[in-house]
């Protein structure tokens, strides 16, 4: 990863592909928030490496756990359920329109990818935030569970290497900052942290792909 810093500008270069963020205002709002409906946040704190947002709680549908070795294989399988319940397979046959992110947890066994569980989300447009349709595949949740999320962005297609590459340096940028700490307390004694991948991208889009890890905290 290259930086460079000019006239309060941050580029950073990950995966081939170019990041813009802006010093102090954060990461500039990715591209298909342009047409879709996107996840609302309030920007907390903005540095090169990362930056802290405030979710409001808000309506998900998710996928039961998935367990899986491999994240790409998971969220495979989740997308096209949770594809299938906003194009109608659901009790009110109702079709929705497409919302980023799609909002992947993961909860480590190990500590690493393998032998992890996943749950994908899609974010429930407005239309439907109070009353959203019931499946039998898929239900709707109530996110986030903490009040925090430091994130850090990237490019490219998200796989299991790359993820972790970015996860590890994200805990590295939070090192020394306090927010570490609050990380880390919300992890159960004997287990791995939990953490989230949120991809802003069809799979069939290959240029401006923005997605980004994140760690959760209270």
């Amino acid at each position: 990863m290259g930086q460079m810093k000019k006239f309060g500008f941050v580029l950073l270069v990950l995966s081939a592909s170019v990041v813009e963020q802006i010093e102090g205002k954060g990461y500039e709002k990715p591209l298909n928030c342009g047409h879709l409906e996107c996840a609302p946040y309030t920007l907390i704190h903005s540095q090169p490496e990362f930056e802290i947002r405030s979710y409001s709680k808000a309506t998900w549908v998710a996928t039961t756990p998935i367990s899986s070795p491999s994240y790409t294989y998971a969220v495979s399988i989740g997308f096209k359920i949770l594809f299938a319940y906003i194009r109608g397979n659901n009790d009110a046959a109702v079709k929705m329109n497409m919302t980023a992110p799609v909002l992947v947890n993961i909860h480590p066994r190990t500590g690493h990818l393998q032998n992890s569980t996943y749950v994908v989300h899609f974010y429930m447009p407005q239309k439907f935030q109070r009353n959203p349709p019931l499946s039998a595949e898929a239900q709707p949740v109530e996110l986030p569970q903490h009040k925090y999320a430091a994130v850090r962005r990237f490019g490219g297609f998200m796989d299991d290497s790359n993820i972790s590459v970015q996860l590890s340096a994200l805990k590295k940028s939070l090192k020394g900052t306090g927010r570490d700490k609050s990380s880390a307390s919300n992890q159960h004694s004997g287990r791995a942290l939990p953490y989230s991948a949120a991809g802003y991208n069809s799979p069939f889009e290959h240029e401006n792909r923005v997605n980004e890890v994140m760690l959760w905290f209270d």
